[in-house]
């Protein structure tokens, strides 16, 4: 209560014990508001993105409440699957979906403490609000001379569709040939390399010459650049005359359908992505593989990485194993500061990295 009492010509404002209670729970709640900002779809993508598709928004966030975090961001990703999903999953005026190492700079849940980092879907944004679904903590026992950004890449959702695809989709065998397109991306240059720790042939695909010579350096067989090859096909042909045992396939379209007549009987595909597809306005069409399918009896599977969720920390604890004895080697292309995410993003999709694509807050 607050009771003005008349006195000496002046009033006097009293205040008892539950109205300083209350001010301060205020002046508590206003302290631990943050400022957040957070990038907005404002209208769908009609063919290649632009600047003016994205909106930076902020927003005030309150204190977290108890089960709640309040998490900031370390690093953020950019991939190629936030074009297709963007469409299919997403409205205008929603938040751009991704992933995000966080820190943990308040806590009400026991199951993340302040300090900690976490990986989380939480979209491009600065500041996050959760109840911890769709956070995971980092493992424990991650190293300190590994870094953190790792954790959505080469050691994170890239890493993980790399070895799963070869793995559980391919099941891929000492001796093999793979072939992998869009080598030298986050997830094609860990293909080829776990392919190589499994004893196969790699042959890779990139779209530079210095890509060429990265992915040379990490010990494929055979690369080349498509861009600059008189003829893929014949390309195809001279990097393994005897043909392929599996393909992963990160880029659909006019490759794919090259490289269908080049597999060996009882070939394996997996289709992991369709890079080459996901700005056209109007859908391609053919050719068409259903004869090569049949007479060569091929298997095509397509697959999300999360299908094996249950398997992600034994999994990520023997991807650090290869990296921590020089086995595994990660590039990653930074671009710092959260205001050029969509540049960022951009630039993803036309091939500007090598690696992994992150943005540093």
């Amino acid at each position: 209560m607050i009771k003005p009492l008349p006195r000496s010509g002046c009033s006097i404002l009293c205040f008892n014990r539950s109205s300083f209670t209350g001010l301060q729970r205020l002046e508590q709640q206003e302290r631990a508001m943050v400022q957040a900002k957070s990038w907005i779809l404002k209208q769908h993508f009609e063919g290649f993105p632009k600047d003016s598709d994205f909106e930076l928004k902020q927003e005030q966030l309150p204190e977290p409440k108890d089960g709640e975090v309040l998490v900031e961001a370390v690093f953020l990703s950019v991939d190629p699957y936030m074009r297709p999903y963007s469409r299919v999953r997403m409205q205008p005026g929603d938040v751009m979906i991704g992933t995000q190492v966080a820190k943990v700079i308040q806590s009400n849940n026991p199951a993340f403490s302040v300090g900690c980092h976490v990986v989380g879907r939480c979209g491009w944004r600065t500041n996050t609000v959760s109840d911890g679904t769709g956070l995971t903590r980092v493992l424990n026992d991650w190293p300190q001379d590994v870094p953190l950004s790792l954790a959505i890449g080469g050691l994170g959702m890239p890493g993980l569709t790399a070895l799963y695809g070869l793995e559980e989709v391919l099941a891929i065998k000492p001796g093999e040939t793979l072939l992998v397109n869009a080598a030298a991306g986050a997830v094609g240059s860990v293909v080829g390399q776990i392919a190589k720790l499994k004893g196969c042939k790699v042959v890779g695909s990139a779209g530079s010459d210095a890509k060429v010579a990265y992915l040379k350096e990490l010990g494929f067989d055979y690369v080349f650049n498509y861009k600059t090859v008189p003829s893929l096909e014949e390309a195809l042909k001279q990097a393994s005359p005897e043909g392929y045992d599996c393909f992963f396939d990160n880029v659909g379209g006019h490759f794919s359908s090259v490289v269908l007549p080049q597999m060996k009987y009882l070939g394996r595909i997996a289709v992991c992505g369709g890079i080459s597809l996901y700005n056209d306005k109007e859908p391609q069409t053919g050719p068409y593989p259903q004869l090569n399918m049949i007479f060569k009896e091929l298997r095509m599977e397509g697959f999300l990485v999360g299908r094996w969720e249950h398997k992600n920390e034994e999994s990520l604890k023997r991807m650090l194993a290869w990296v921590q004895e020089g086995k595994l080697k990660f590039r990653e292309h930074v671009t710092v500061g959260f205001e050029n995410m969509p540049a960022a993003f951009m630039g993803m999709l036309q091939g500007e990295n090598t690696g992994k694509a992150i943005i540093k807050v």
